[in-house]
């Protein structure tokens, strides 16, 4: 695999490279505002894509959009190509996707509230201890009564359950709290109102869409629209953690290969590690330190190194350092600092060279032949072969009608969930409690005049008791005349009396066994 040409080294004139097996090594590209950080993002990532690696980026200020479409060769960047030894230098554009949370400069990003997560989203809605916990057992619960969580319908739908049975869910879960609840509901409102709701949802992102090739075998790149995003920090940083945490998740071991199956470029990095608790500090961590086993090959840009924690610098082995301006105590710090992390050049005095490079200028440093770093070198960075700019409305859009996922991602799915659940389980509730009230209050009178005629299975009605007393009446009368009969010719008129009394009172007996009493 032939080497990326980085640029060529000022002091030494000799051609600086990145070894495309060791991409998946890691890497920091940093410096002050205006000293060309985005365009070496550029020259990196569409070399990447020439050797077919998937890029994915996010464009916080929207130039990065014109890897899209070719540059404009004119005559100074023409000879900068060739000082620097660029082979077959032309404008050309790379093949890209362009993304967006929003859908509105992209294809919708969306994922599901049970793929994000109780411990990011609770980040996302900044929620403190308490109302994380509470959020950890919503989820809980909905994993245990089988209920789908795939967007914030369904999770409020979840907590008003959990409000409605909070002694329940108290009892076997935990403590849960209804200020915990509304402090919850209302973070909400909250992300809702910046437009983080369309990010729940479905079709959720599927992780292959981002390591796509081309027909011609380059790799596609992956453009996250992030000008509005980043003014919302929390939801920016957690989108791109949670990309990287599924990547970690989702992909197979692989060890070291000749190229990166991927490469990840987290622009504003610090906006990952600003207020971040420690148990989320450490699992950027892990997931940088083990994914690159995975075949991710992970880039952070930002403007001061130390931006980026110590237990993270470690793991970055290719550095692109342009100039840093000592203007306050803290730039100085940084500038020290970042010229100790290189490997000394005797030639090269490199922390008054970090002060004093123009645009377009870097200290570079990569992993070399059994993945020695090499001496830093002063670069003159080679210009991309795409636009340095931002592109038009008209532009973006047919990039985007070119897309190969724009048929399954810009249309929204609703598919059955918690929320129409527990919505449907409600109705049926409502059903059953209203049914007697309304038997009743479709017939409330006539109801009571059959029941007083004929009974209602508790006591007898008027028709039953006249029939039951008619009948015993006309048994008796029988019986008494059957049995003054019989008696009369036995024992003569004395025995007519006593018959009829013995008479009357079988007949009785046998009628009050077939109707029963009272």
């Amino acid at each position: 695999m032939d080497p990326i040409l980085l640029g060529k080294g000022i002091t030494d004139n000799i051609p600086v490279h990145l070894l495309p097996r060791f991409g998946n090594r890691h890497g920091l590209i940093a410096g002050a505002t205006g000293t060309g950080k985005t365009v070496t993002l550029m020259t990196l990532a569409e070399n990447f894509s020439r050797i077919g690696v998937p890029v994915f980026m996010a464009d916080a200020k929207g130039d990065v959009a014109g890897l899209a479409l070719p540059g404009q060769i004119n005559e100074k960047l023409a000879a900068r190509a060739a000082q620097i030894g660029v082979d077959g230098y032309s404008a050309a554009g790379n093949p890209t996707i362009f993304w967006d949370l929003y859908g509105q400069q992209g294809h919708p990003v969306r994922t599901t509230v049970s793929e994000m997560g109780p411990t990011l989203l609770a980040r996302i809605l900044e929620l403190n201890d308490t109302q994380a916990g509470v959020l950890d057992i919503v989820f809980k619960l909905a994993d245990d009564r089988g209920l789908l969580l795939l967007d914030l319908d369904d999770l409020r739908a979840l907590l008003n359950l959990v409000a409605e049975e909070r002694k329940t869910v108290s009892t076997e879960y935990g403590l849960v709290s209804a200020p915990s609840i509304g402090a919850i509901q209302r973070a909400l409102l909250r992300l809702q109102a910046d437009g983080g709701e369309q990010f729940f949802g479905e079709p959720a992102l599927a992780l292959a869409d981002l390591m796509r090739v081309d027909h011609q075998g380059r790799g596609m790149i992956s453009i996250l629209a992030a000008d509005q995003l980043i003014l919302k920090p929390r939801l920016y940083s957690t989108f791109l953690l949670w990309l990287l945490s599924e990547l970690f998740e989702t992909l197979p071991e692989v060890g070291d290969l000749e190229k990166p199956k991927l490469v990840f470029f987290f622009d504003e990095a610090h906006l990952l590690f600003d207020d971040a608790p420690a148990a989320l500090q450490q699992r950027i961590e892990q997931v940088v330190r083990l994914i690159r086993s995975k075949g991710v090959g992970i880039y952070f840009c930002s403007q001061l190194p130390d931006d980026v924690p110590d237990n993270v610098l470690g793991q970055l082995g290719n550095r692109v350092q342009h100039a840093l301006r000592a203007f306050t105590p803290r730039d100085q710090k940084a500038v020290r600092a970042a010229a100790e992390t290189f490997v000394p050049n005797p030639k090269l005095d490199v922390r008054a060279t970090l002060t004093a490079m123009g645009t377009g200028i870097a200290l570079v440093s990569t992993l070399q032949d059994k993945g020695v770093p090499a001496p830093v070198q002063e670069t003159m960075i080679a210009p991309p072969r795409c636009r340095m700019g931002a592109i038009t409305e008209a532009e973006r859009a047919q990039v985007r009608a070119a897309s190969p996922v724009g048929a399954q991602y810009d249309t929204a799915i609703n598919r059955e969930s918690a929320e129409e659940i527990l919505a449907a389980r409600a109705q049926q509730l409502a059903a059953q409690a209203n049914a007697p009230e309304a038997s009743d209050g479709e017939g409330g009178l006539g109801q009571s005049i059959r029941e007083f005629m004929f009974g209602n299975g508790r006591r007898q009605g008027v028709v039953e008791s006249v029939a039951k007393q008619t009948t015993r009446n006309v048994g008796a009368q029988i019986g008494r005349n059957i049995g003054g009969t019989i008696g009369e010719s036995v024992m003569g008129k004395t025995g007519k009396k006593f018959g009829a009394q013995i008479g009357n009172q079988i007949v009785r007996g046998i009628l009050g066994g077939i109707f029963g009493r009272r």
